[in-house]
């Protein structure tokens, strides 16, 4: 049995981490700004109130923890917001850094004293933030923060090596979830999650800093 700490665990894809992990037996700390109640009936152990773009917020969350060991940290919370050049919000472009980018390297940081040897770190980012596959353009804010998140994770991998503690960075797939509008064209976010955990079971010291699909492909940059 191991711990694993999950953010943005209220709904899609962060709830059904819980939801799996703890149905194969482990132990699960669901980390989100408001819960909700089919998360609250999971059973596992919830700290809502969380923001993770406040650095008080990831700090009070840091002090709940107490001297709790992760072997495994899922940053998973993240948004969307669609930004194209033709009505180009940049309030709404920071907005997506302070989240999708920033948030996970706050959250990392702060709770990198409750990682040991052995334990992993996985990044959820995007293949909308490959630069090689980025074929239709727009979505700036999610694009660059998705970008920004993955580099976060391979510096992470390096600077992490030699304490034994190694980092995956995972693209879902297109998932059939809030965020995407339950798209039709989407794999169930069942069926992505099955895949991100066989990819963080699989996660060693050796492909640490790999940039996966859900599926187990190897992506480009």
């Amino acid at each position: 049995m191991a711990t694993y700490l999950v953010t943005g665990a209220n709904r899609g894809i962060g709830y059904e981490y819980c939801r799996q992990l703890q149905a194969r037996g482990e132990r699960v700390i669901a980390v989100c700004r408001s819960a909700s109640e089919e998360l609250k009936q999971l059973g596992v152990r919830v700290e809502d109130g969380i923001d993770i773009t406040s650095d008080a917020s990831v700090a009070s969350l840091r002090d709940r923890l107490g001297d709790t060991a992760i072997d495994v940290l899922i940053n998973n919370a993240g948004i969307i917001k669609r930004v194209t050049l033709e009505d180009l919000d940049f309030e709404s472009i920071r907005e997506q850094f302070e989240v999708n980018a920033l948030g996970p390297l706050r959250v990392t940081h702060a709770l990198l004293p409750l990682l040991k040897a052995g334990s992993k770190i996985a990044l959820m980012t995007s293949r909308m933030g490959s630069i090689a596959d980025n074929t239709s353009g727009s979505s700036y804010g999610y694009r660059m923060s998705k970008v920004a998140l993955s580099m976060a994770g391979k510096s992470l991998s390096l600077d992490l090596k030699p304490r034994g503690i190694a980092v995956a960075i995972l693209h879902p797939g297109l998932v059939q979830t809030r965020m995407t509008n339950f798209t039709s064209g989407g794999i169930t976010p069942e069926e992505s999650v099955k895949g991100l955990l066989a990819r963080i079971d699989e996660l060693t010291l050796e492909n640490t800093g790999t940039f996966w699909h859900a599926n187990g492909e190897v992506l480009p940059w």
